[in-house]
């Protein structure tokens, strides 16, 4: 009696042990999941004051953007990879499964287009400078209709990660079709400026390579707004994807 009584006793206490161990797991891992979130969150705002300020800087002809914007530039891909190894780290040590999977995936993901929407932020800054050196070169008004509509997509998509509005997410994706547009109509018309007068060639070849970078922040946009899709919905959106049911993940 004894012995049985020794042995219950130990059993209990070993199923103490090991729920108190998963109790402090499953604290740890919160923890680390919240780190992982006011991460992203500071990226995201780091990354909308810097092409916000670079887009200004491009419709006013600013030429003293780029250096500033250029130091900025390595706080993000700073922050760029200590997401990556947080999320390396989490998933090593964790092995998240289902929602929380997908939120580490989603973050890893948005962090790399967060960090390309960086670097457009600096080649923009760099297209403004050379810009302003042609003080007489007209600047389409079209291009503020451009700017502000891909701004407003990278808002909303980082709006849409942080409430988790997968509506919201695929409205972006859904906005993109005009920016593209744009940009076509924009691109068209630089050259018919450059090919009617070839004094603005080089502002021209300039302000083309601005456009097809304001275009690409909007296609950051979308892929970011794609992941959150995927990340509340579980649905692969990509390329189409998302009707058939197959692409659907637990």
């Amino acid at each position: 009696m004894l012995y049985c009584a020794w042995l219950t006793s130990e059993q209990d206490l070993r199923q103490t042990r090991q729920a108190d161990g998963e109790s402090r797991v499953t604290i740890h891992f919160t923890m680390a999941m919240d780190g992982l979130h006011r991460d992203i969150v500071a990226m995201c705002s780091k990354v909308e004051e810097n092409i916000s300020a670079a887009v200004k800087g491009l419709q006013q002809r600013s030429g003293e953007l780029a250096a500033e914007l250029k130091v900025r530039d390595g706080e993000i891909n700073d922050l760029d990879i200590h997401i990556e190894e947080e999320c390396l780290r989490i998933l090593a040590l964790y092995h998240p499964v289902a929602n929380d999977l997908r939120r580490v995936t989603a973050v890893l993901k948005i962090a790399g287009e967060l960090e390309r929407v960086g670097d457009i932020a600096v080649n923009l800054a760099n297209r403004a400078a050379s810009i302003s050196l042609f003080p007489e070169f007209p600047m389409p008004p079209m291009l503020s209709e451009m700017t502000d509509k891909a701004l407003t997509m990278l808002h909303q998509s980082i709006d849409a990660y942080v409430d988790l509005d997968a509506t919201v997410a695929r409205a972006v994706c859904a906005a993109d079709d005009e920016v593209d547009r744009l940009n076509v109509v924009l691109l068209e018309r630089v050259r018919d400026e450059i090919t009617q007068d070839v004094k603005v060639t080089e502002p021209g070849m300039h302000l083309f390579s601005a456009i097809r970078q304001i275009e690409r922040v909007a296609d950051h946009a979308t892929n970011i707004a794609e992941d959150v899709v995927y990340l509340v919905e579980g649905i692969i959106i990509r390329h189409g994807g998302g009707g058939d049911t197959k692409s659907k993940t637990t």
